[in-house]
């Protein structure tokens, strides 16, 4: 027969600990005392529903300044409502073509059609 020493004990699988016991306080430090690395993060507005909070940068954004401000078209160039305005800007009304290509002749720019974002060709209209 082989020598076997009945004194040791062979350990084949250990549980780790379960998630609340590796959360806890006593775990992170005893982790720590033994020189474990240790990473812990804390997650923003957990628990809480924070998604359409106003942020710092949001702030900061919404704030006009030089660089940041934009150009505005009178109403007298376009004759519309600012109210319709602010809904075709916000995604709340569906487009009007006629209100669309007073607003592109506004500003100079294309918003329908395959040349979205070009600049207008100043010529004469075809009738």
């Amino acid at each position: 027969m082989a020598e076997s020493d009945w004194d040791t004990v062979t350990v084949l699988r250990k549980k780790g600990p379960t998630a609340a016991q590796a959360k806890s306080k006593q775990a992170i430090l005893a982790a720590q005392r033994r020189g474990e690395d240790v990473e812990t993060s804390k997650k923003w507005a957990a628990g809480q529903n924070r998604q359409h909070s106003i942020t710092k940068n949001t702030a900061k954004l919404d704030r006009e300044t030089e660089e940041l401000h934009h150009d505005r078209v009178t109403l007298e160039k376009i004759n519309e409502k600012p109210q319709v305005i602010a809904d075709y800007e916000s995604g709340r009304a569906i487009p009007n073509n006629q209100v669309l290509g007073k607003i592109e002749r506004a500003i100079g720019l294309k918003l329908r059609g395959k040349d979205i974002g070009k600049p207008i060709e100043k010529g004469p209209r075809a009738k």
